[in-house]
C-alpha cells in the first residue's frame, strides 16, 4: 500500500511539472511571438485626418475648376491611399503624411513624422509617374517598413529608374494655403510650416539656368527649377494678392488643422524666408 501511495504521488508530482512545462512554454511561445510582431522602431502609425477634412485640404491643391471632377484619395494608415471618390476629369488629389522629399539626401530617415502635411494633385500624366512614387512610400509605411529602408529603397529605384520621368510635359498644382514639410531635404530633417499656394510644370532634366531661373524668395514672381533630373519641375508662386485669397477662402479648414495640432498652424509673417522649396542647384 505504502508503495503504490508512493508511486501514484511520484506519478502526480511528475504530472505537475509537465503542465508547468507545457504552460511555462506556451507562455514562452506566446511572448516570443508578441516579440516579434512587435512595431520596428521609428515605424509608428500616424493618425488619420477627418475624413472630410483631408479630402477638403486634397482638392484645395486644386484650382477651383478642377475641383468638382477630380479623383481624390484618402490615407488608409494601415494600407496606403485609397480612393474616396473617382473622378472624370483626369486630375488626382491627396494629402501625403510622408512625401517623396523626405526620400532626398544622405540623411538618414530615423522616423515617420506625424506632422507633415503635403496636400498635392496631379494630371494624368504625372499621375503615371510622379504620384506613384507618394503611393509606394505610403503603402511600404504602412507595412511597417523602417524608415531608413523604405529612404533606402526608393532612392535605389530612382538611380536605376525604375521611377519613369512623365511621358509628356504637364503640371502639378500646390495650392493649397498649407504646406508643411522639409525646408532643404538635400541637407537635413528641418520641417516648417508655411502658406506658399504655387504651380509646379514638369520639367525633366531641365537645369534652373537653362531657363534663367530665380531664387526663391518672398514674394518672387519668377520660375525657377527644382530637383533636376528625370523628375525636376518648374515652380510658379502664386502672387500675393491670391495667395491671401486662398488663405481667406479656406480659413475655416486652417483653423481645423489648427485646433488638431499645434505644429498646423501657420505662422506669423516675420519678413523672413518661410519657403520650403528646397534647393534648385
Amino acid at each position: 500500500m505504502i508503495t503504490n501511495k508512493i508511486t501514484m504521488t511520484t506519478q502526480k508530482i511528475a504530472a505537475g511539472f509537465q503542465t508547468a512545462a507545457i504552460i511555462a512554454g506556451l507562455i514562452f511561445s506566446l511572448a516570443l511571438t508578441a516579440q516579434n510582431k512587435q512595431v520596428p522602431k521609428g515605424t509608428n502609425k500616424i493618425d488619420r485626418l477627418p475624413r472630410d477634412l483631408e479630402i477638403q485640404l486634397a482638392l484645395s491643391a486644386l484650382p477651383p475648376h478642377l475641383r468638382d471632377s477630380a479623383t481624390v484619395y484618402v490615407l488608409n494608415p494601415d494600407k496606403g491611399f485609397e480612393v474616396a471618390r473617382k473622378g472624370t476629369n483626369g486630375f488626382h488629389a491627396f494629402v501625403a503624411r510622408t512625401g517623396d522629399d523626405a526620400m532626398r539626401g544622405s540623411w538618414p530617415l530615423k522616423e515617420y513624422r506625424d506632422d507633415i502635411l503635403y496636400p498635392i494633385s496631379f494630371d494624368q500624366a504625372g499621375a503615371r509617374a510622379q504620384m506613384r512614387v507618394f503611393f509606394d512610400i505610403a503603402e511600404m509605411q504602412a507595412k511597417d517598413t523602417p524608415p531608413e529602408e523604405l529612404k533606402r529603397t526608393i532612392q535605389d529605384r530612382y538611380k536605376t529608374n525604375y521611377y519613369k520621368a512623365p511621358e509628356r510635359a504637364g503640371i502639378s498644382y500646390m495650392m493649397s494655403p498649407i504646406l508643411r514639410t522639409y525646408t532643404n531635404p538635400d541637407a537635413d530633417d528641418n520641417v516648417v510650416t508655411a502658406s506658399i499656394p504655387h504651380v509646379m510644370y514638369y520639367a525633366p532634366n531641365i537645369t534652373n539656368e537653362d531657363v534663367g531661373g530665380a531664387t526663391p524668395s518672398p514674394g518672387n514672381k519668377y520660375p525657377f527649377v527644382i530637383l533636376h533630373g528625370p523628375h525636376g519641375y518648374t515652380i510658379q508662386f502664386l502672387g500675393e494678392k491670391e495667395k491671401e485669397a486662398v488663405r481667406k477662402e479656406y480659413e475655416q479648414m486652417l483653423n481645423r488643422l489648427c485646433e488638431i495640432k499645434k505644429e498646423w498652424c501657420l505662422p506669423k509673417s516675420n519678413g523672413q524666408d518661410q519657403t520650403p522649396m528646397h534647393k534648385h542647384d
